[in-house]
């Protein structure tokens, strides 16, 4: 088995994709040393023609791969597919419109994230071989049997795809995955922006000293790392950021004294002007700091014992509509449904809403309530007596 190396290739290749429904698409990558995704291969297979590309051959464009990807009357195919997606983003291709058969499998009852061969194996009758997956998809040439491995989970994905969506569509569950659809392609998600970096951890803290040091520090580490291509963690640990936004330091000495900071850091090459990013944000941090919000505080002390009833819930009306309950609302959800009868969450709006929401709000206004039945969880009614007449 042969890869297409050469962009006369490719070029042929592609025609023979356009105007086809959908493409079933997979990638390869090594990104363990590095900040950004080394693409390594990429494979795809519409209802007429697939193939393996080799993004590494010397000379070949992926622009003719990249156009099919921006094409928005073909609609590409993926199992999980969030790593794909960071990587077309990258290329300024993002893959629109989108089917994610991880997150349909969800919605069809295959459980909670299920793997491509589960799902290839319940749906296909498919063993699939696996003995190819950890290989160094780097290193060329590439075995046949890596290249028969990697075509065979385009081939696979191009004949579920249609029953999977078939079977959603007999269902009436097709449109509750688009907004998962929507939210995988959506650029934000995808925000290499070193000044943004701070939005994927989890400040601690709301002082304006202490977020505008934890702004620094991460806008600092993304821009060390995708300037050294080293993955964040080798440049420092997240832990560190918490402390150094706490302490606040200013100088190598304070630096030195942390204990999250790796010793004689300071000294290092990255020291001095990390120390120049902290006092930056110091000059001003009211105008510097971003604008968190604080977390909700819990209404009652019983909110706490709300949400693990919500919990149950879930988990009752999840199994009664055979889908995850993970696509139906979060652990953020429920606390948040806890403390308020009106919270702008996606449980307490449309086919969740009627799948779950409604029930939730029920179940606060103690009109439902949880009966363990054997080893099952039923929800049932609560029929209030009428109050009786005041006596004369």
């Amino acid at each position: 088995m042969t890869p297409i190396t050469t962009t006369a290739e490719l070029a042929a290749f592609c025609d023979k994709i356009k105007g086809q429904p959908f493409v079933a698409v997979d990638t390869e990558f090594m990104r363990e040393t590095t900040y950004w995704p080394k693409l390594c291969l990429i494979q795809a297979a519409a209802p007429s023609a697939e193939a393996t590309i080799d993004p590494l051959a010397d000379g070949l464009d992926l622009e003719p791969f990249l156009e099919i990807m921006r094409d928005t009357s073909i609609l590409k195919v993926f199992h999980a597919a969030r790593q794909d997606v960071e990587i077309f983003n990258n290329l300024q291709a993002m893959p629109r419109p989108l089917f994610d058969t991880q997150v349909a499998g969800m919605a069809a009852g295959f459980g909670e994230q299920i793997a491509y061969d589960a799902l290839v194996r319940q749906m296909l009758k498919i063993e699939l071989d696996k003995s190819s997956r950890f290989t160094d998809w780097a290193r060329r040439p590439l075995t046949d049997n890596q290249l028969t491995y990697a075509l065979a989970d385009v081939t696979h994905l191009a004949k579920l795809f249609p029953m999977l969506r078939d079977r959603l569509e007999r269902e009436g569950r097709l449109a509750w995955v688009q907004d998962e659809m929507n939210d995988l392609t959506d650029p934000a998600n995808y925000d290499v922006e070193p000044e943004n970096a701070w939005k994927r951890l989890r400040p601690r803290r709301h002082t304006a000293k202490y977020l505008a040091v934890y702004r620094a520090v991460a806008a600092w580490r993304e821009r060390t790392a995708q300037l050294r291509d080293q993955p964040r963690g080798r440049i420092l640990k997240d832990e560190a950021i918490d402390e150094i936004a706490t302490q606040g330091p200013t100088d190598a000495e304070g630096l030195d004294r942390l204990r999250s900071v790796p010793k004689g850091f300071s000294g290092s090459r990255f020291g001095p002007d990390l120390i120049t990013s902290i006092r930056e944000a110091l000059k001003d941090p009211e105008a510097y700091a971003p604008v968190v919000e604080k977390p909700r505080q819990s209404a009652s002390p019983a909110a706490g014992a709300v949400v693990e009833l919500l919990k149950v819930l879930l988990k009752a009306r999840a199994e009664e509509a055979n889908v995850a309950s993970k696509l139906i609302a979060t652990v953020s959800d429920l606390e948040q449904i806890a403390n308020d009868d009106e919270a702008d969450v996606a449980a307490l709006k449309g086919w969740r809403r009627e799948a779950f929401g409604e029930d939730a709000l029920k179940l606060k206004r103690g009109e439902l309530a949880l009966v363990l039945d054997g080893a099952r969880v039923r929800v049932v009614e609560v029929r209030r007596a009428p109050r009786a007449a005041a006596a004369g």
